[in-house]
């Protein structure tokens, strides 16, 4: 059975949405070549927040659509990409780097800002699907909160997600 878009969109927009409303955890994470990134560096910029793992097909594409929204908004998105590690290194990043052609910062996270971010607890382990995209509003709060699931890998993946961005991203 095959969902209209429109169906998939609400889904996606209302039904994945559990940090939406709230304020981003901060963090400071390096790069492969050390330089750090903080959260206060987007201030008053869209912040589009992905974790990924550098083997996931689905990561890939939208790593890709990404890069496209960051040409589309010239200056008025970030994009930073977080990876924990380990399992991902120096390596799997530039290999990364090399198959995608992405150009925006990935940084290393050794799960401490992960875990804010997907709210880790003793009742609630540490656990989330990949790609997972946070949309952070140019204060600070957490506007979208795009979990991957096989129901909508399809949003994560193209011209939906730019669909979906371009009323946000379009506000003065």
């Amino acid at each position: 059975m095959r969902i209209l878009p429109a169906l998939l969109l609400a889904f996606v927009c209302f039904g994945a949405n559990e940090l939406s409303n709230t304020r981003a955890p901060g963090f400071s994470l390096p790069d492969s070549s050390f330089k750090r990134f903080d959260l206060q560096d987007f201030r008053g910029k869209w912040l589009l927040l992905e974790f990924i793992q550098t083997d996931c097909p689905h990561c890939k594409a939208l790593s890709k659509t990404l890069e496209s929204i960051k040409q589309k908004y010239p200056g008025r998105v970030g994009i930073l990409t977080v990876v924990i590690a380990p399992p991902e290194d120096m390596d799997t990043v530039a290999k990364y780097r090399k198959e995608t052609g992405v150009t925006v910062p990935i940084v290393f996270d050794q799960g401490q800002m992960a875990a804010s971010y997907f709210q880790a607890s003793p009742s609630k382990p540490f656990h989330f699907d990949t790609p997972h995209l946070f949309v952070v509003n140019p204060q600070g709060m957490i506007v979208r909160d795009y979990g991957h699931s096989s129901s909508n890998h399809e949003m994560l993946e193209g011209p939906a997600l730019i669909k979906d961005l371009d009323p946000l991203l379009n506000r003065k």
